[in-house]
């Protein structure tokens, strides 16, 4: 009889010792296909719990390590931006959540410059403004790689 006891203890005490996270349950990650596009560069807002990459051709990457205040003629850069979450398998470390932006920066032959927002957030941007948002853009720094 004990050992019936011990039994049925240890199993209701297995099934009841796994528990699953309801809040992680409706997050949804989305991966970014960036195409022909190379990662450039990345950064983090912590205090509104962001993080972005900046990805672009060749032109692009160009003009930013030549630091130049416009892109180059053919550049193409785009801008990608998550809200990021504690990493539930690592203490410490955070992981890209919901997709909230994709900016997108693209000149032709002639120099003109195409600014695209695609904003999935649900926050306002009153006070984007389409200028400082190309020169916020072309301030990134590429990642040197050894």
């Amino acid at each position: 009889m004990k050992k019936i006891l011990f039994i049925l203890i240890s199993i209701v005490s297995l099934l009841t010792a796994c528990e699953t996270k309801e809040s992680d349950k409706d997050l949804q990650r989305i991966v970014f296909d960036a195409g022909d596009l190379k990662f450039i560069s990345t950064s983090m807002n912590t205090i509104k719990g962001t993080s972005s990459a900046l990805y672009g051709n060749q032109e692009a990457l160009t003009s930013l390590q030549e630091e130049k205040s416009l892109p180059l003629n053919g550049s193409i850069l785009k801008l990608v931006t998550w809200k990021y979450h504690d990493n539930p398998q690592y203490i410490g470390g955070t992981i890209t959540g919901e997709l909230l932006s994709i900016e997108t920066l693209e000149t032709d032959k002639n120099g003109n410059i195409n600014y695209q927002l695609k904003d999935d957030s649900k926050t306002k941007h009153n006070s984007l403004n389409r200028d400082n948002r190309i020169k916020y853009i072309m301030s990134y720094k590429p990642v040197t790689r050894p």
